[in-house]
């Protein structure tokens, strides 16, 4: 069985990426990569969609309905289902990553780094700043992969998003935050497919022209979903899925369910995943 990677681009909108990631859109064109548009969970918050993306169900039901809920998750997660299948997990991520999965409040004495037998999360890298350069971030997470080879990854970078509440949606500095990201993807994505890894590339949410995001226009709503393998993918499907659809997809990729009919919302995701 192989591994999955996330790629959660904090704030990344679905038509700055097809604008903007070159990369990304030229395995769709292809055929090496398949893609979506996911809608995230109101509201477009980043913490209601980080529990969103790992529990597969709404903030009204896993109860982390705002950023100011500030808490471990309380739901199955892909960290701690594939923990108690006996996989490994890991992650290079923001902090608030660590509240909802490592502990809560995040100490910067303690949590920063994270080796660890029993909890959900075995390896984490974890950082504080929002304007911690995504270099860093894919570099951890490169190095992650060279040291455990996690069957579970978390790549989660932050500067579109802080590109984004600073200029806004609309500004060159968020389209060329977006740029560099796809740079990063260009120069991680086949070497992580290449040692047998699916991996995914979505946003929690998007932002407003002028910035910002909370709301529900497509701008903040709308986010891309890529799918890449080391097998042939679908192109551009011109399906939107919803961000519930993405967990039970990568529970099914690494055997954490025991059929895709047991996820009836998956809708085609599965196939996305398996090539």
């Amino acid at each position: 069985m192989a591994g999955v990677i996330l790629v959660l681009c904090d704030g990344l909108g679905d038509a700055p990426a097809r604008s903007h990631m070159g990369f990304m859109e030229h395995l769709v064109e292809e055929g090496r990569a398949t893609r979506f548009t996911s809608r995230a969970a109101r509201p477009t918050n980043s913490r209601p969609n980080y529990e969103t993306l790992h529990t597969g169900v709404s903030p009204a039901i896993h109860g982390v309905t705002s950023n100011l809920v500030v808490r471990r998750s309380e739901r199955p997660n892909t960290f701690s289902l594939a923990a108690a299948r006996g996989l490994s997990t890991a992650a290079s991520a923001h902090s608030w990553m660590s509240e909802l999965y490592v502990a809560t409040p995040f100490d910067v004495h303690s949590h920063m780094e994270v080796i660890s037998d029993t909890g959900p999360i075995h390896h984490g890298r974890f950082y504080i700043g929002d304007n911690t350069p995504d270099v860093d971030v894919f570099a951890r997470a490169a190095t992650l992969v060279s040291l455990y080879q996690p069957d579970y990854l978390l790549v989660h970078p932050m500067a579109v998003d802080n590109a984004g509440h600073e200029h806004g949606g609309a500004s060159g500095e968020y389209a060329a935050a977006v740029s560099h990201q796809d740079e990063l993807l260009a120069t991680t994505i086949p070497a992580w497919t290449a040692h047998g890894y699916t991996v995914l590339v979505t946003g929690d949410h998007g932002h407003k022209p002028e910035g910002g995001h909370g709301g529900n226009s497509r701008d903040e709503v709308e986010t891309p979903l890529y799918v890449a393998s080391g097998t042939p993918g679908r192109g551009d499907t011109n399906v939107t899925v919803n961000h519930t659809q993405i967990a039970p997809a990568i529970w099914g990729r690494l055997g954490l369910i025991d059929t895709p009919q047991d996820v009836s919302a998956a809708n085609g995701l599965l196939t996305g995943l398996t090539g």
